[in-house]
């Protein structure tokens, strides 16, 4: 019994070690990604902002059909 804890507590801790340890950790992901998910988001934003259509500025309207009133 206490090779197989020993086993399985040595094999979890080289998994979880390798998870954050590793090449292809959460902190070396983070840091190659950042700066193009910046770069997206700031992308994103320059090109979302007044989208026009016969230029007119698109703004929210309500649909054109009712609210559900629960009945079918």
């Amino acid at each position: 019994m206490t090779l197989e804890v020993t086993l399985l507590a040595s094999m979890f801790a080289l998994i979880l070690g390798g998870a954050f340890f590793g090449e292809s950790g959460p902190m070396r992901v983070f840091q190659d990604s950042g700066p193009r998910l910046g770069a997206r988001i700031e992308k994103h934003i320059a090109t979302g902002r007044n989208f026009t259509r016969d230029g007119t500025v698109n703004q929210w309207v309500a649909p054109p059909t009712r609210a559900p009133t629960g009945e079918l």
